[in-house]
């Protein structure tokens, strides 16, 4: 009897080649598609027809808006800057979904992103692992995942990391969406304009206050904090006999506070709200490696256990260390060890 897998489907190329491939390893493939927030289902729901595999719907616009949308509106609130598709990893693709799936009768769920899942000897237990092709590795959105979870998804694409070969494959296949262009922004901003996002949801988001030098010297307005990120240069609305960048933001003070390049670099920070993918809790200090951001480069460092937080210091300086962006431990054969939010 065929094993079972429900894959998400949002109509792009990657999950529309996930279900050729897994359908190729011989699968009994369910096709379904999360309606978030304003997408279609067209583009998935033909590829099923094609495909000759069945396509569900799952209404989560109720869960998405409080648990992705009002996050990610509350976190600017409070001074700091968010990742949704982490929140939406957690909460969604990697909780309601499963949970269908279980409903469903399928012993696993698959997406099309870019990483690995496999049995390590070494942890005696199933392991996140990074994309073969670092370029295109999703593992810093997926720290969230629940470790009993991982022996029960399947990552498609895992062994895939040039986009034209998917292309390739869909086009092989005659899917509709081989040459569909990639979607890069924030799925319930399509524009890209977060600020006027904020504006519009944000109730008293844009809250006026001082931009201030590292000393306390008031240099001007700024018109709230959603128009400022840590490590801006350009578009402060000031003039300096120097280059000034956004250093803090300090909600109790409505204060920007900026100051030179060299300030924004620093070697430690705190994370909370930690997920261990290889055991239970940190017990003891020790070495990994960890990125601040999605796009950043992996950095030594020794990680440390406190009550409810992690403390983290980096061997060299990180620029712009960025409190609600999330924080990624990796062991050296490319693990994810766990991940939190910077505090």
């Amino acid at each position: 009897m065929k094993k079972k897998v429900l894959l998400g489907m949002s109509g792009g190329v990657d999950s529309s080649v996930s279900a050729i491939l897994l359908q190729n390893q011989g699968y009994e493939v369910i096709g379904c598609t999360m309606t978030l927030w304003e997408q279609t289902i067209k583009d998935a729901k033909k590829v099923c027809e094609k495909l000759g595999i069945p396509h569900y719907t799952i209404d989560c616009k109720k869960e998405f808006k409080g648990k992705v949308v009002n996050k990610f509106i509350q976190e600017y609130q409070e001074a700091r800057t968010p990742n949704p598709c982490v929140e939406c990893n957690k909460y969604l693709k990697f909780g309601v979904f499963y949970q269908k799936a279980r409903e469903l009768g399928c012993e696993y769920i698959a997406t099309g992103h870019y990483a690995r899942i496999e049995f390590s000897k070494k942890y005696q237990q199933y392991v996140l692992k990074k994309s073969r092709e670092e370029k295109k590795d999703q593992t810093y959105f997926l720290y969230t995942i629940a470790k009993e979870k991982l022996e029960h998804i399947i990552f498609p694409l895992q062994n895939y990391s040039n986009k034209e070969e998917i292309r390739k494959i869909a086009e092989e296949n005659q899917l509709t969406v081989a040459q569909k262009k990639e979607s890069q922004e924030i799925c319930f901003i399509p524009d890209n304009d977060y600020q006027n996002f904020l504006k519009k949801h944000g109730n008293g988001i844009q809250q006026k206050g001082n931009i201030v030098l590292s000393n306390g010297e008031v240099l001007g307005q700024h018109q709230g904090f959603i128009n400022y990120t840590i490590g801006q240069r350009k578009g402060l609305g000031i003039s300096y006999k120097e280059p000034l960048y956004v250093l803090k933001l300090d909600k109790e003070k409505k204060e920007v506070i900026v100051g030179a390049e060299k300030e924004l670099y620093a070697k430690e920070l705190y994370a909370k709200e930690v997920n261990w993918m290889v055991w239970d809790k940190l017990e003891k200090p020790m070495r990994c490696k960890a990125k601040i951001r999605y796009r950043a480069k992996e950095a030594e460092a020794m990680i440390f256990p406190e009550e409810d937080k992690v403390k983290v210091i980096f061997d060299t300086e990180q620029r712009a260390i960025t409190s609600g962006q999330s924080i990624v431990f990796y062991d050296d054969d490319g693990i994810v060890l766990g991940g939190g939010k910077i505090i």
